[in-house]
C-alpha cells in the first residue's frame, strides 16, 4: 500500500476527523436501512482504524504544542461564574 504525506493544521485535522467519524456513523447505522444498500465491513473497519490513528495524532500534537491537554471548556463554551457553560 502506498503511503501519502499531507501537511495540515491541528484545526484542519480535528475537522477532518469529525467529518470522517460522522460519515462512518452514517455508513454503519443509517445507510443499512436504505433499500439496496450494500455495505463493505472491511472498509468500515479500515475507516474506524483510521479515525483512531488520527485521534492519536491529534492527542500527541495537542500535548506537544500546549503541554498536556486542558480539561477546560472550549472558548465558545466559556463558563459563567456559576460554573455552567453558556451553551448547553
Amino acid at each position: 500500500m502506498k503511503t501519502i504525506k499531507v501537511e495540515v493544521t491541528l484545526e484542519e485535522l480535528l475537522l477532518a476527523t469529525s467529518l470522517i467519524s460522522d460519515q462512518l456513523f452514517r455508513r454503519e447505522f443509517i445507510d443499512p436501512k436504505m433499500p439496496g444498500y450494500k455495505g463493505d465491513p472491511a472498509e468500515l473497519a479500515m475507516g474506524k482504524d483510521l479515525v483512531l490513528r488520527l485521534k492519536t495524532v491529534i492527542k500527541q500534537a495537542s500535548e506537544t504544542s500546549a503541554g498536556p491537554a486542558s480539561r477546560r471548556a472550549p472558548s465558545h463554551l466559556a463558563r459563567n461564574p456559576n460554573g455552567i457553560p453558556d451553551a448547553v
